[in-house]
């Protein structure tokens, strides 16, 4: 065989077997950089379909890293060099506010996970296989923080089309488990004060949390997040500002004859 034409076909050996090589130690770097705190800004598998993901708000001093495995989920604040944050302010009786919504903001969840050590707290996974979104709320001590979404998977879920958009509801009504409650909004314009007014059956409502009700807020793509409380401490009523005009989600969280139920709303502002 010609010296040259061997030599052609050992160079092109070596580069597909260093191709090879690469394809197969490149992912598994990742993977064990991410589940270190190492590259943030990528979500990473943990070897059973389990997602990582991070928030890094722009102006925000803390970082939320959530990680959802097959028995549990984790979140863990750190600070921009890494370090545990530790000193957070109680708020509204807990340090940690932990809302979770699915893909389609069909699902929503209001936890509040255990504190395990400095800056890791940690609950019990009980969520079906699916696409979701964090926010986090805490308040730490002398640090700036904005609640951002944190995306994670739980499970293997199937890949599926966008879920249906959200269509501003025509009256605003809904029913939980047999109890109704009312919504009723003073200005449905985007940067005016709106005051959110509900009526329900105060016989049996009781404070939760705190207060006489919680109301979060999303926008149609769960970017926007706020989380309001009673403008005071004996009627439900809140008040807010919408900033940019669009759908918006609401979850009005009531605790009726010890029950907490969340009644959810979709208004368009403008």
């Amino acid at each position: 065989m010609n010296k040259w034409v061997f030599a052609a076909i050992m160079y092109m050996a070596v580069v597909i077997g260093g191709f090879t090589l690469y394809d197969k130690l490149v992912p598994e770097a990742k993977i064990a950089a991410a589940e270190t705190g190492e590259h943030q800004h990528e979500s990473a598998s943990t070897g059973q379909g389990h997602g990582e993901n991070s928030q890094h708000g722009e102006d925000s001093e803390v970082n939320v890293y959530v990680k959802a495995q097959k028995d549990d989920i984790k979140i863990y604040l750190k600070d921009k060099t890494g370090k545990p944050v530790h000193d957070l302010e109680v708020n509204h009786e807990k340090l940690l506010h932990f809302i979770i919504v699915d893909d389609r903001l069909q699902k929503y969840y209001h936890l509040h996970p255990e504190q395990m050590g400095d800056g890791e707290f940690r609950i019990t996974n009980g969520l079906p296989d699916g696409f979701y979104k964090a926010f986090v709320d805490i308040k730490p001590k002398d640090m700036a923080y904005h609640v951002t979404p944190v995306p994670f998977i739980v499970g293997d879920p199937i890949q599926t089309a966008a879920g249906k958009e959200l269509t501003p509801d025509r009256t605003l009504v809904q029913q939980v488990d047999g109890e109704t409650v009312k919504l009723t909004m003073s200005s449905l314009r985007a940067n005016e004060p709106a005051t959110l007014s509900f009526d329900l059956d105060q016989s049996k409502l009781t404070p939760y949390l705190g207060a006489m009700g919680h109301v979060v807020i999303l926008d149609e793509h769960a970017q926007r997040f706020l989380h309001v409380h009673p403008a005071n401490e004996k009627v439900p009523v809140f008040q807010t500002t919408f900033a940019q005009p669009g759908l918006y989600k609401i979850w009005a969280e009531f605790k009726q004859n010890g029950t907490v139920r969340a009644f959810p709303f979709v208004v368009e502002i403008k």
